[in-house]
């Protein structure tokens, strides 16, 4: 008996649903972003000290991080912009979005790239991400209520993915806009 109580409960948590949905790779992303152009290189990113403290003043936000994965975007020698990826905690878990920047530090387009929660993958909805379109660090609009709605049943994925996308925006004043 014991050996299929055993069995039954390894059998019952190799079952349990997995909610992590990959909705894009980061390859597929940089083409949705910028369909026109013609080569992506990878142009990691190293703040420094005080460039950290500038995107804690814009963001309002910890930086939390000096190093940053950066794509740049570009048609022939022309720069389009970047991709910048990331990862913010959901309620438990993380989420994993990239936020396309043209180059005047203005965002272009947000998408989610993996989502691991049970609930709140309404952040992925179009209508949502295009609140992002345009908006700037010194905008003053990329934060929950302030140039963002909230969705109901998803708002800690909501305040963070914001949250995140304000931090990006930041960086992209300091150390990526022209």
């Amino acid at each position: 008996m014991r050996y299929v109580s055993l069995t039954l409960l390894t059998a019952c948590a190799v079952t349990a649903p997995a909610f992590a949905t990959q909705y894009l790779s980061p390859e597929q992303a940089q083409k949705l972003m910028f369909p026109e152009a013609d080569a992506f290189r990878a142009q990691p990113l190293s703040l420094e000290t005080a460039q950290m403290h500038q995107v804690e003043q814009l963001a309002g936000l910890p930086a939390r991080s000096a190093q940053w994965r950066v794509v740049g975007a570009y048609k022939g020698d022309t720069l389009l912009g970047y991709m910048v990826f990331d990862d913010v905690i959901g309620k438990f878990e993380l989420i994993s979005y990239a936020v396309g920047v043209n180059p005047d530090a203005s965002i272009r387009q947000v998408e989610i790239l993996t989502y691991r929660e049970s609930h709140g993958s309404e952040i992925r909805l179009p209508a949502w991400r295009r609140q992002f379109v345009g908006k700037s660090a010194r905008s003053g609009e990329l934060r929950i209520g302030a140039g963002i709605s909230n969705i109901s049943g998803a708002t800690l994925s909501c305040t963070h993915v914001t949250d995140g996308v304000r931090r990006i925006a930041a960086v992209a004043q300091v150390a990526l806009g022209r």
